[in-house]
């Protein structure tokens, strides 16, 4: 079996997709490294193992898979689901969450488990409205964990990368659901982009620019702003955009069917927030992907340093999205800190890629840049961890909770040692 994009055939020689809790139970009873599995949307060998590979997207633990507390707000998810998926049902019950990613196609428990994101000045990683996790440990133990009832384990817990066991619900915060339009400025001067960052960013809900870095100015840039009544209007807070006519792509060239909709054309939070329909492939899968995220105060200057290495990186490139996200408070969060994102979709080519990733990070790390868990980078796992503050703390999380080090497959072997 493969991962999505196709670079990683994985090493686990048997896929699980336990029904039940009892035969999840059974599975991790059963000799020998075990590994959970998403949506299979990681492009390195963090969800790897030489044993058996979970998913718990079949899980059926008696509750309903979306089950929302309407005194609280707060909603009980099975892990496994997508969020395009659990995003519908929120909807149809009146409320929303805060962010998504740029797919909906990702699984909760993945996604919460890397902090992947979406954009926003105020808007957090997916892991950062989790206020409960359901784990399943090796052991065969479930056990919940709630930032109000374990404060000392909590923030350790949810950015895991599947080092505790297999997650089998997600406890999320909710809030009413709202409306969004969607508006695309093209062809945004670099001049514009650096010299008011704060504004461009600040101007919507959420913010996306879209650059191959070669470019004498910003492609894209989308817009998604908040529509509390009426049709809204197009951000202001920049003189001088110019606004897309047409639906626009991501991605040069490519079909924009797959696209939420565009144009300032008002509509649910779901159907805007992401920059892809549920419904339909976003692409191939044929590309590679890499992410670096640092705090905000070094967004210009990463910018510009990027600029300087577009003659290496453009050539590989397809696109370069740059996104805002929220501090948070977890453990092996990227996010430390109110950040910058700049997310590297790749032409497929394994070796150039591999080969230029040196020279970005030795632009970006020295901005304090830590790269997505999922993605693909070059730097050595003993110097990651060193990024992190509480990485010893994590470290004795995940022998608490796995003693005999079963989950340590793939990328995280070489990461916890």
């Amino acid at each position: 079996m493969q991962n999505w994009a196709g670079n990683l055939h994985y090493a686990a020689h048997t896929l699980a997709r336990p029904s039940t809790l009892d035969e999840l139970a059974a599975v991790l009873a059963a000799a020998g490294p075990v590994r959970a599995l998403g949506s299979r949307h990681s492009f390195n060998d963090i969800a790897d193992t030489r044993g058996t590979q979970v998913q718990v997207d079949r899980l059926d633990d008696g509750r309903p898979a979306v089950d929302l507390d309407p005194t609280t707000g707060v909603v009980s998810v099975n892990a496994g689901l997508r969020y395009g998926e659990v995003s519908r049902a929120l909807q149809l019950q009146g409320r929303g969450l805060g962010s998504l990613a740029s797919l909906p196609h990702i699984s909760v428990a993945g996604a919460v488990a890397t902090a992947t994101h979406g954009s926003g000045d105020t808007n957090q990683s997916l892991a950062g409205p989790v206020v409960g996790l359901e784990i399943m440990t090796t052991a065969g133990e479930l056990r919940r964990v709630t930032r109000a009832n374990d404060p000392e384990v909590f923030p350790g817990a949810v950015v895991s990368l599947g080092a505790l066991g297999i997650v089998t619900r997600v406890e999320l915060e909710t809030r009413p659901s709202y409306d969004v339009r969607q508006d695309v400025a093209v062809d945004v001067p670099w001049d514009t982009v650096l010299g008011s960052f704060d504004a461009l960013t600040g101007a919507a809900y959420s913010v996306s620019l879209f650059t191959s870095w070669e470019e004498s100015s910003v492609r894209h840039v989308l817009f998604k702003s908040l529509v509390p009544e009426g049709a809204g209007q197009r951000p202001s807070a920049v003189d001088g955009l110019r606004w897309a006519t047409d639906p626009v792509h991501p991605l040069p060239g490519v079909d924009t069917a797959a696209c939420t909709e565009q144009l300032g054309v008002p509509g649910p939070w779901h159907e805007r927030l992401s920059h892809f329909r549920l419904e339909f492939t976003p692409s191939s899968g044929n590309e590679l992907q890499s992410e670096y995220l640092m705090p905000r105060r070094h967004a210009v200057a990463a910018i510009e340093g990027m600029r300087r290495l577009a003659p290496q990186v453009a050539p590989l490139l397809q696109t370069c999205e740059i996104r805002t996200v929220a501090a948070d408070d977890l453990w092996l969060s990227p996010f430390p800190e109110d950040s910058v994102a700049l997310h590297f979709t790749w032409h497929p080519r394994d070796a150039e890629v591999a080969a230029v990733l040196p020279a970005v990070e030795d632009l970006l790390l020295p901005l304090g840049a830590r790269p997505h868990w999922g993605k693909v980078f070059a730097i050595d796992p003993t110097q990651l961890g060193a990024l992190y503050p509480r990485f010893g703390d994590f470290k004795a999380l995940a022998e608490r909770f796995d003693p005999g080090a079963r989950l340590q497959g793939g990328y995280l072997a070489r990461l916890l040692g």
